[in-house]
Order: structure tokens, then C-alpha cells, then sequence
């Protein structure tokens, strides 16, 4: 009798940590500062989000699209999007009270949460590369969706900006679908469009 409990023990142990091995398994790989797309505190997520100083500045810029699951055709409900971008001097602009990510990604930052048909919209405005000269000017992009750790996809990237080179697009790998999107103004506002394939050339994503 003894020996029968002592089994199944040792089967029940055996199949928990195999559970475990498969729900932590890691996909994406390393992703500095994914941790941030957590830091809305108590915010209720929603479909759409406007990110802090809109209003103040130029050329406003609507980000607007559609996340997919694998299939790149059902849409994918649930899902965490979390961006941020530089000021218009290239700077990620901070008030100098941030907490956490804030301290380095700036307070231009913003969340939204997909409902059932997957559409997701931001309100912001267009950032500005780097004083440096050494980034166009770009977009970070991460995402949470069930049953995934977090992970990074490629920024978003504008397709008429002057250093937006041949070999920065070389070096694109394209995670959850291409970043670079061609702005349009529509109604008086820049507007780029792009959909987001889950998994789509994200290392280990089942």
C-alpha cells in the first residue's frame, strides 16, 4: 500500500513539473523592459487610448489596426498592446517622479486591451528620431496575449522617413508582421494602419 501512494506521489510530482516546464517556457526571447506593459496600474483597458500630450502637439497621429491569431485571419480578443515613443525633441520625456519602465521609457506611453474583433486604436502624435541622428524616428511595441509571456515586436517604423535606410529595413526581422507603415493623413490627422499576426516570426511561439 505503502508503495502504491509513494507511486502515485512520485507520478502527481512528475506531472507537475512537466506542467510547469510547458507554461514557462519563454517565447520571444529576452525582451528588455517587457515587464512595463504591467504599469497601468488601475486603469481599465479598453479598445482605444489616448497617450499624454495629444493635444499639445503636432502632427497628431492615429495608430489603428487589427491583431490576428496565427492563422493571420481570426481576430484575437484579449490581447495587451503597449507602446511608447520619444517627445518631438527625440526625447523620452519624464516629469522625474516615474516609477518602474517610466524612468527610461518616459511618461508618451499608452495601453490598450483588444475585445473580440481584435481592433485596437492609439492617439498620439508623431515622435522624433533621436538628437543623435542614430534611430529614425520609431514606435516600441510590445504585446501580452493569454496564455504568453510578454514579448517585443518590431517597432513601428515610417516608411517616408529620410533615415529609414535599405540597410535598417535589411535588418528588420518582421515580429508580428512588417512595422513599416506609409502614414496617410485622413480627416487631419496622420494615420497608419497595421495589423499584427501573433507569433509570426517569434522565436519558440507555438
Amino acid at each position: 500500500m505503502a508503495k502504491t501512494l509513494q507511486a502515485i506521489l512520485v507520478f502527481i510530482i512528475l506531472g507537475l513539473t512537466s506542467c510547469n516546464a510547458q507554461t514557462s517556457k519563454i517565447v520571444g526571447g529576452a525582451c528588455e523592459g517587457c515587464e512595463a506593459i504591467y504599469e497601468y496600474g488601475d486603469k481599465t483597458l479598453t479598445p482605444i487610448d489616448t497617450l499624454p500630450e495629444f493635444e499639445k502637439n503636432e502632427p497628431k497621429l492615429k495608430i489603428t489596426g487589427t491583431v490576428f491569431k496565427q492563422d493571420g485571419k481570426t481576430p484575437a480578443g484579449d490581447v495587451i498592446l503597449y507602446i511608447y515613443h520619444t517627445n518631438r525633441k527625440g526625447i523620452y520625456e519624464t516629469k522625474g517622479d516615474e516609477k518602474g519602465w517610466a524612468r527610461r521609457h518616459g511618461f508618451i506611453r499608452g495601453w490598450i486591451k483588444t475585445a473580440g474583433n481584435g481592433k485596437y486604436e492609439f492617439f498620439t502624435f508623431r515622435p522624433a528620431a533621436y538628437p543623435d541622428g542614430s534611430e529614425p524616428e520609431h514606435i516600441h511595441i510590445f504585446v501580452k496575449e493569454p496564455g504568453k509571456n510578454e514579448y517585443y515586436l518590431d517597432n513601428y517604423l515610417f516608411a517616408d522617413s529620410p533615415m529609414l535606410t535599405q540597410e535598417i529595413r535589411e535588418r528588420l526581422k518582421n515580429r508580428g508582421g512588417s512595422g513599416i507603415i506609409d502614414p496617410k493623413e485622413e480627416n487631419g490627422i496622420l494615420t497608419i494602419e497595421r495589423n499584427i499576426i501573433l507569433g509570426e516570426n517569434i522565436p519558440n511561439y507555438e
